[in-house]
């Protein structure tokens, strides 16, 4: 019974994991716009200081296919922004957990002070 579970949840697991160019397609997208938006997609995280974005473009076909170039554009933006809104969410949370933790000292060697002086 155990092992029936393992293979139902694992097939549950790979059916979740679409590409970001499938999904597209899947939505409807024309295929250009799906190659586009993942090429763009790509080289916005690498613009964004990934190191697992890699500059793509199909030049010529970014040139004079208007549906590539629309997802390139799409795509490069999306990634670039959502990246650098990570960054800067990454380090608020750090900055809040800094300073969370120094008031938790704080807080702490008040009270170590207070129990000492009695």
């Amino acid at each position: 019974m155990k092992r029936q579970w393992c293979v139902v949840f694992g097939v549950m697991m790979l059916a979740g994991c679409t590409t970001t160019h499938e999904q597209l397609l899947q939505q409807g997208y024309p295929p250009a716009f799906a190659d586009g938006y993942q090429d763009g997609c790509g080289s916005g995280r690498g613009a964004a200081g990934s190191i697992t974005g890699t500059f793509t473009k199909n030049v010529p076909r970014y040139l004079s296919e208007k549906l590539y170039s629309s997802g390139w554009d799409d795509g490069f933006r999306q990634c670039q922004a959502a990246l650098a809104n990570q960054e800067r969410q990454d380090l608020h949370d750090k900055v809040l957990n800094d300073r969370d933790r120094d008031w938790q000292r704080d807080v702490d060697n008040g009270k170590a002070r207070a129990y000492h002086s009695n």
